[in-house]
């Protein structure tokens, strides 16, 4: 899932997190941070998307002891029951990817940016080394998932 994806997927995180409780901005954005292994939501992703969904109906602002707290209408909690698949392929995602990083993927990831950002720098050796490791890796990887020799 791409950020972009993420990001269009918000909305639907967002009235899940509403449906549970009523939350001010930081909160939401801390509690998706919670979710995410891979993907931090910045506030100028999130409060557009409260904007967004307010414009909508699906929430709305009500003040509590000086605090701006979102709650989720009739109108939002209907809308997320109509996309209540769209929301489990989300969550099923966001497990996915947290198994992948809990199997050693943070560390692939890592090593494949250490390599875009050195790639200028490594010699005929160094880039035959990584190349015959990354593929190595992958033969391995596709033999584990799909067997065969």
């Amino acid at each position: 899932m791409k950020h972009e994806r993420i990001r269009g997927s918000l909305k639907y995180l967002i009235l899940y997190l509403l449906e549970k409780e009523e939350l001010h901005g930081y909160a939401i954005m801390q509690k998706l941070n919670e979710m995410f292994v891979y993907y931090k939501p910045s506030s100028g992703v999130i409060y557009p998307t409260l904007q967004s969904l307010r414009r909508s109906g699906y929430i709305e602002a009500v003040k509590k002891e000086d605090k701006k707290l979102y709650k989720i209408t009739e109108k939002g909690k209907k809308y997320l029951k109509e996309n209540e698949e769209k929301l489990e392929n989300i969550f099923s995602h966001i497990e996915a990817v947290r198994g992948f990083y809990e199997l050693g993927g943070k560390e692939l990831k890592d090593a494949a940016r250490l390599i875009v950002k050195n790639f200028h720098n490594l010699n005929d050796r160094q880039k035959k080394e990584i190349e015959k490791t990354l593929k190595e890796t992958a033969r391995k990887i596709n033999l584990i998932i799909f067997g065969g020799d």
